[in-house]
């Protein structure tokens, strides 16, 4: 399992939700299977978002899909986000 992690920052949190549920498709399309959503405690504009995908040639195919910064740009994210790919070693229950 692979997971793309991007942290951003995004003017309206209400306002980008629907943007990036209009997104799933796309997702979809690269192979995507889930997503968690994260914010920071007492600011919900800043965003963390965990895909999970099948490879990393996947997450780096959807990373450079033209809709995403696309989609970004419409929900309102500021600045440039980091992303991180990372590649599942272990999985692990407590």
């Amino acid at each position: 399992m692979t997971l793309v992690v991007v942290h951003h920052r995004v003017r309206d949190f209400a306002a980008w939700k629907p943007v990036f549920d209009a997104h799933q498709d796309v997702r979809q399309k690269h192979g995507a299977t889930r997503h968690w959503l994260y914010h920071a405690p007492g600011d919900g504009n800043d965003v963390v978002v965990a895909v999970e995908m099948p490879s990393p040639e996947a997450a780096r195919a959807f990373m450079a899909d033209p809709s995403l910064a696309d989609a970004m740009r419409e929900a309102g994210v500021e600045g440039p986000p980091t992303v991180h790919v990372w590649q599942e070693v272990e999985d692990r229950t407590y």
